[in-house]
This record gives C-alpha cells, structure tokens and sequence, in this order.
C-alpha cells in the first residue's frame, strides 16, 4: 500500500468533498468486521453540488471519468469520515460502478478507471486495485453521471 494516504491525497492536490449524509433510509458506510462496505455513492462535489446527465448524449467519455474521479472522492470523504483516517484502509476489495448512459454507449469500463485510477494513485498498485464491475443504466437517481459501492478491507 502507498506508505501514507492521507499524504497522498495532499500529494496529489486533491480535495475531499464534504462526506455525503444519506438520502433515504441506509447508511454510507458498514464497518463489520474488517470489512468496511460503503453505499452507492454519486460525483458530489465540494459546493455539494452533483454532476449529472447521460454518457453518450449529454456527457463526454472524459466527463464521465471525472465524474468517476470525483465520485472517487466522494467515497473517501466517507471512509475518512468513518474510519477517522485513510490510512486505516489496507485495500480496495471490490468496486462495482454504475454509468448513466445511451443503450449505444459502450465504454462503462473507461468511465470507471476515473475511479480506479484514483484509487491506485491514493492506496497504491497493490492496495488501490481490486475486483471490479461496470455496468450502463438508463438512468441513475437525480440524473448523476456515476454511481459507484465498494468494499474495503480496513484495520
């Protein structure tokens, strides 16, 4: 695993979005055992604000892996929020990534490396890469680009 992630995240001249409260009846985050599963997460930002619209018709490929990335931020916002620190993570177990997107859109696996590749860079090659799906949906709630769950495994 990268040595320090929090020291990475400043490294990187990233900046965390406020940790996203839920919408409806679920928590953002599940500690059970060393597992920590984190809820479907959107592209909030730090006005917290959400990228919306479709891949394919209102969004560009490079678009939607920004919202990917900032979907990205927006989880670790949660982990840090739960876990009181980033460098408890000992790696990204399984992403599953959800594009809002036109039934001849084809490049859901592109738009998920925003995430991906952003975990890689916070956690490391190692720690940062795990199992992971993605999927095109007709629609995603409120009209957000990405929706993004995953699983950490954490101390």
């Amino acid at each position: 695993m990268a040595s320090d992630p929090e020291k990475r995240i400043q490294e990187l001249h990233l900046t965390l979005p406020p940790a996203p409260k839920p919408v409806a009846v679920y928590k953002t985050a599940v500690k059970y055992g060393n597992l920590l599963f984190i809820s479907g997460h959107g592209p909030l930002k730090a006005d917290k604000s959400m990228i919306t619209g479709r891949l394919g018709k209102d969004m560009t490929l490079e678009q939607g892996k920004e919202a990917a990335k900032q979907v990205g931020l927006a989880i670790l916002a949660t982990v840090k929020d739960t876990l009181g620190s980033l460098n408890k993570v000992k790696r990204l177990i399984k992403t599953f990534g959800m594009v809002n997107c036109t039934d001849d859109f084809l490049d859901q696996p592109k738009v998920i490396n925003g995430f991906s590749e952003l975990m890689k860079d916070v956690f490391g090659e190692e720690a940062g890469v795990g199992a992971r799906s993605a999927v095109g949906h007709n629609s995603l709630p409120g009209n957000i680009a990405v929706e993004i769950e995953c699983i950490f495994e954490v101390e």
